[in-house]
């Protein structure tokens, strides 16, 4: 049985084995009951003796290290045991248990255990419908050809916005190429915003997310320069990964995974853009430039609302206002 001992511990005291002494080899009489003396000598040998030690604690090892740590500085000696069944196990000696316990009591007692980040739940939320419904009502628009020209009007131009046609940086986030485009940027954009949905009420974070890929599609631009066209809410989903990333890191407990796991969910949001991000007709760079800003947005919220989870109160209506008034100036510039 594995086992590892604190300084002070002392070994669970073994019985001594009894050695066998010569006895001389004398002639018995006769008796009529044997069984019965043989029962009476057997006794004593058949008697267990009280155990000296008892089990005050079971848990895992950063718990039971602590524990160890408390009654080492009281002076209780003690012995930690691995359990064949998982967990760690403190003995100390039946004198000392009463005063053991009220020490291992008292120290919870003032430091009760920190909250750990609870992972996030796998249901549907209803909350990125209004985010969604932004691009699907202009692409909806664009396909059913209700004002011509739309799509002309509203892509993302390089050489145009680098002429100040800003605007289209803004227009080109609610146009999509056709009816798979859109399918997959709204997919996944659902999966994405329910999930930050449940650390804080997107309608605090999407106005951000908005002008962050604003200002991607408009870094694209200046990369490129000219002869570059491009549209597609992509921009904006690879945004959202990102902050979302940045919240969960900052969310990871530094104490019970250490500094290189709470890399985990960046290192995984990277992998995740990465392999969704790349495809034959796939702005790479736009989201690039979306992930990297996104990243920047998983900043802003505070990190106790985060924590807790901002709940939907009145006052997000006026951010949601603002998030609609974003597309709302931008399409205004482009018909002017």
């Amino acid at each position: 049985m594995s086992r590892f001992m604190s300084p002070m511990v002392r070994r669970r005291p073994t019985e001594p084995q009894p050695t066998p002494e010569a006895q001389p080899i004398t002639a018995q009489p006769a008796t009529t009951e044997p069984a019965a003396e043989q029962t009476i000598a057997a006794q004593p040998a058949e008697e267990e003796l009280e155990p000296t030690e008892i089990r005050i604690s079971e848990g895992g090892y950063k718990q039971i290290r602590d524990e160890s740590l408390v009654l080492l500085s009281q002076g209780i000696s003690h012995r930690l045991e691995h359990s064949p069944d998982g967990p760690f196990q403190i003995f100390v000696e039946l004198d000392d248990q009463k005063r053991a316990r009220f020490q291992i009591r008292l120290y919870h007692r003032e430091n009760p255990p920190r909250e750990v980040n609870a992972p996030l739940p796998l249901k549907a939320s209803f909350q990125p419908i209004w985010v969604l419904l932004v691009p699907t009502v202009v692409t909806l628009i664009q396909f059913s050809g209700i004002i011509p020209g739309i799509e002309s009007e509203g892509l993302s131009d390089a050489d145009k916005v680098m002429n100040g046609q800003w605007w289209r940086c803004i227009t080109a986030l609610t146009l999509h190429g056709d009816s798979r485009h859109l399918g997959g940027n709204l997919l996944t954009g659902y999966l994405v915003l329910s999930m930050m949905s449940y650390r804080i009420s997107l309608a605090k974070v999407v106005p951000f997310l908005a002008v962050s890929s604003a200002l991607a599609n408009f870094c694209v631009a200046a990369t490129v320069q000219t002869d570059f066209r491009s549209l597609g809410f992509s921009t904006f989903v690879f945004a959202a990964i990102g902050a979302l990333s940045v919240m969960e890191f900052r969310l990871m407990p530094k104490e019970s995974h250490g500094l290189l796991r709470r890399f985990a969910p960046l290192c995984g949001a990277a992998s995740l853009a990465t392999f969704v991000g790349l495809g034959e007709h796939a702005d790479i760079l736009a989201h690039l430039y979306g992930f990297i800003a996104g990243l920047l947005c998983g900043f802003i919220p505070n990190k106790k609302s985060l924590r807790w989870g901002a709940p939907v109160v009145a006052s997000d209506i006026f951010w949601i206002v603002g998030y609609y008034a974003i597309f709302v100036i931008g399409w205004a510039f482009a018909h002017q």
